[in-house]
């Protein structure tokens, strides 16, 4: 067998594979425009009458121009006034065919004008509905994030380019079959050339715009980072330290080698994409004038009228148009499909359901319990928890101690259902969590944690937002702020609990982070029908002396009611009916201050040394 025979069927399933690669591309298309018309069926009627009209038209213009000038010829030869009035008044018809095709045109625009908002808040919503549905995880996990930057960067656009697309696409083949019609009286062949010049052009935009698809996903990351040091060098909350250790050109020089970087990719493809377009657009203009010489050669021989060359030629250059304009619509629709894989990849990944499982447990009062619980980072051979077990009772008071990273934080990051155990399981009121309804599970439990959110909204609204449900309840504003101790210095304000807080919005103010603190206490004690309080360290920044003055108030604000507390102030820790001792993600002791500190092991030791530093 000869290597071209041999050649021959691995080609053709190269081929194969190529053409259902590309048609597979637009397996989005479809959900798209159902998308778009559930959400303005009117609009959609409305631009697909117009998008006909608009298609029609052109023909018509085209046909009448014959007219025109063949009674043009034939009053200059007659003589006669009534073949000049019948020049006038074909002029007159297509005045009026212009105006309605230029009135079909602007309603296109508008309509695609009110869709472009609708359609791309509508996507918008559907991501960030989408991001709230989220568990932790999804968020810590670089290539998800990717996942998620991908589609609100591009994918929010997309669904519009394509609807405009599809309905272009059928505005352009409609004015095709009417201009096909045409040219077909002249010769079958003109048509089959018309097609045939504008093929090259398409399978290099295909191309192309795979190409370009392709380096948008992978250099995510990258432009993630460019935004990141965008924030950092613009955002007041990083200003400080740019400014103080003088990192600013520093991190300016990182910023533009990722540009020239992005931009060097850019370049090569917009410079091969520029080339390829020119020679190829070249090759149809090399088209159009050897069909514009032949209708030429056929009028002057007089197998044609003036009037017929004038219409041929006007319909031959429309008609390239319309089949450029036409494959350059499925190529949009080919890239949109692409991107709409992104928005997608997005909106289908599996979520845990947060509204399905039980509102109570079947032994009420028996409070939380931690058993040989396990917990080990995606990617990590080292557990993060590893058998840890207690039992927290209602109204008791448990304090977590431990070294930074001995698993504090992420035991209560499961204990919210923020991360789900590796192993082991966690009982609220005899019930495994899992079990439990998501938001009944986390309308008893408030938290605070170290890094908590300083919203840029009103001082009663960061307060408000620790229950969504009494969001709006000044009198519970109130109530929470003195619990979390922060109702004075909110009194002092000339505004009071409608002052602005941050500098990002007008007449903002700042707050200390002492304050911001109280402001996050008072955010948990929203939550009036929560039973389980953590402090997570919310009072690094007070000294000693006002962390224990607002540890004693919480013990008596919270006495019926289960409390976890994070801290490192051992003054703090003492008052905890229980306190756990982990290290490096196990339990090293657990009781009482008086009982470990009788065990003398490390707790003890711990406390010694913290004591020595304030003697």
């Amino acid at each position: 067998m000869s290597n071209a025979q041999a050649s021959s069927p691995s080609m053709r399933s190269f081929l194969k594979e190529k053409v259902k690669q590309f048609f597979e591309t637009f397996h989005y298309g479809p959900r798209t425009l159902a998308l778009v018309w559930r959400q303005q069926p009117t609009l959609t009627l409305l631009f697909a009458f117009c998008t006909l009209v608009a298609g029609l038209l052109p023909g018509g213009v085209a046909y009448v121009g014959k007219w025109i000038v063949d009674a043009v010829v034939l009053a200059a030869q007659s003589k006669q006034d009534a073949a000049r009035w019948q020049a006038i008044y074909y002029v007159g018809l297509e005045i009026g065919l212009v105006t309605l095709l230029l009135a079909a045109q602007r309603a296109i625009s508008v309509i695609q004008s009110l869709l472009r908002a609708q359609i791309g808040h509508h996507i918008n919503f559907l991501i960030l509905e989408k991001a709230v549905q989220l568990e932790l995880k999804h968020f810590e996990d670089a290539d998800f994030y990717d996942k998620m930057t991908r589609a609100r960067r591009e994918a929010s656009s997309r669904p519009l380019g394509l609807f405009q697309r599809v309905f272009g696409l059928l505005q352009n083949g409609i004015s095709l079959l009417v201009y096909g019609w045409l040219l077909f009286q002249f010769s079958g062949w003109i048509v089959f050339v018309l097609v045939l010049a504008a093929l090259p052009a398409f399978f290099a935009e295909t191309y192309f715009s795979r190409e370009a698809f392709r380096l948008f996903r992978w250099r995510v990351p990258e432009t993630r980072q460019q935004s990141y040091l965008e924030m950092v060098i613009a955002r007041e909350d990083y200003v400080k330290e740019v400014q103080l250790f003088q990192s600013g050109p520093l991190l300016l020089q990182r910023y533009v080698e990722i540009f020239r970087k992005l931009f060097a990719e850019d370049r090569s493809l917009t410079l091969r994409r520029g080339i390829w377009g020119f020679f190829l657009s070249l090759f149809s203009s090399i088209i159009f004038y050897g069909a514009y010489g032949w209708i030429a050669w056929n009028a002057a021989k007089g197998k044609i009228s003036l009037g017929e060359m004038t219409m041929y030629l006007l319909v031959f250059k429309q008609g390239q148009s319309a089949i450029t304009a036409s494959l350059s619509s499925v190529g949009g629709m080919y890239e949109d499909n692409l991107y709409l894989f992104n928005l997608y990849e997005y909106l289908d990944a599996p979520v845990q359901p947060q509204s399905e499982g039980a509102s109570e447990g079947p032994i009420p009062g028996d409070g939380v319990r931690f058993e040989d619980v396990e917990y080990r980072y995606p990617g990590s051979k080292q557990a993060a928890l590893a058998g840890v077990s207690f039992h927290l009772k209602p109204g008791q008071k448990l304090a977590l101690v431990g070294e930074n990273g001995s698993g504090k934080t992420t035991l209560i990051k499961l204990l919210t259902r923020l991360y789900t155990p590796t192993g082991g399981r966690i009982t609220l009121d005899g019930l495994d969590i899992q079990k439990w309804d998501l938001h009944a599970l986390r309308k008893r439990v408030g938290v605070i944690f170290q890094d908590f959110v300083r919203y840029q909204f009103k001082v009663g609204e960061n307060i408000g937002i620790g229950d969504v449900d009494a969001f709006a309840d000044r009198e519970l504003w109130q109530e929470s702020a003195e619990k979390g101790m922060a109702h004075p210095f909110i009194q002092e304000m000339e505004t009071g609990y409608d002052t602005q807080l941050g500098r990002w919005f007008q007449d903002g103010r700042e707050l200390s982070l002492g304050q911001w603190q109280k402001i996050a206490l008072a955010r948990a004690f929203m939550r009036k029908k929560a039973d389980i309080l953590v402090l997570d360290e919310p009072t690094s920044a007070m000294d000693a002396a006002a962390e224990a003055r607002i540890f004693d108030h919480f013990r008596e604000v919270t006495e019926d009611q289960m409390a976890i507390l994070i801290s490192h102030r051992f003054s703090t820790v003492r008052m905890a009916d229980q306190i756990v001792v982990l290290d490096k993600g196990k339990v090293l002791e657990q009781g009482t201050h008086e009982e470990l500190m009788k065990q003398d092991q490390h707790y003890a030791q711990l406390f010694s040394i913290q004591a020595a530093g304030y003697q």
